[in-house]
């Protein structure tokens, strides 16, 4: 498609649903709507834009292709046994709960596994996750805590998978007294209103497809709502310039690790918990 196409179908975007085109690279945005336009054998996007002002369930499906979902329990566990063992430590050593934010957080397989590390080190301590995405569709099954397919849970230690889920026919199904830790809702991140300050902000695997301009406004967004001392955890293939970090007031603490140092220049907190 040519620049002009592209714009107006960015345009329509943000009408329809909010997703502003120019925070994703271009190229990578390109491609998955130039193989959509394929899957739903429309001769044109004038034609399948009269679908979707026709059909609400085409409006909702072609929105949860726009979100990319990937995720598992404990993806990429090494980062999660850094988690586990230096930086919640680290967090909890106030002796209060952890207020969490799991960012971008899919279909709730990274809620639920931060869930169950917050249980299994501090029980009763009054933690909570707060876990946003823009698919409703995935939302759904979060909050009914799955199913989830064994692939999926592959990673769950064996006794967290005995203590936390229950087989059922499809796979595995988040107990209960875990759900109870994690609010889910639909959120925009770029866009969305945040009320509430952070101990942990989570945002695995998300960024990568922003521009570095959406990339550097959502990480000045997580540093306002992020207490200093906190940790903001990204994707294993993800990084923070080095200039862009000392300005935000983030220093690396681990890879994939960055921990907010006093009020940074610059950034406005504006919220409380």
């Amino acid at each position: 498609m040519n620049d002009n196409e592209y714009a107006i179908i960015g345009h329509r975007i943000k009408q329809l649903y909010g997703i502003d085109l120019d925070c994703y690279k271009s190229t990578q945005m390109r491609r998955r709507l130039d193989a959509y336009l394929l899957r739903v054998k429309a001769s044109s996007w004038a034609e399948y834009f009269r679908r979707l002002e026709a059909s609400e369930e085409e409006r909702l499906r072609f929105k949860d292709y726009l979100t990319i979902n990937v995720t598992s329990f404990f993806r990429d566990p090494d980062k999660f046994e850094v988690l586990r063992k230096e930086i919640l430590p680290t967090l909890l050593a106030g002796g209060h709960g952890l207020n969490v934010w799991s960012a971008g957080c899919s279909d709730g397989a990274e809620a639920y596994t931060l869930a169950m590390l917050l249980d299994t080190a501090a029980p009763g301590k009054n933690s909570h996750i707060w876990a946003t995405d823009l698919d409703r569709n995935v939302l759904a099954k979060a909050r009914a805590g799955g199913p989830y397919l064994a692939d999926e849970v592959a990673n769950v230690p064996m006794a967290m998978r005995q203590r936390y889920l229950e087989p059922v026919p499809e796979g595995f199904r988040v107990k209960p007294a875990l759900q109870r830790l994690i609010t889910f809702q639909e959120h925009n991140l770029l866009r969305d209103p945040i009320r509430e300050r952070f101990d942990l902000i989570v945002c695995r695997n998300v960024i990568i497809y922003f521009t570095e301009e959406a990339k550097e406004a959502l990480f000045r967004r997580f540093v306002s709502v992020l207490r200093p001392g906190g940790y903001l955890f990204i994707g294993a293939t993800e990084t923070i310039p080095i200039a862009m970090a000392r300005e935000l007031g983030l220093e690396p603490a681990r890879i994939s690790f960055y921990r907010r140092q006093a009020e940074s220049l610059g950034v406005a907190a504006g919220v409380s918990r």
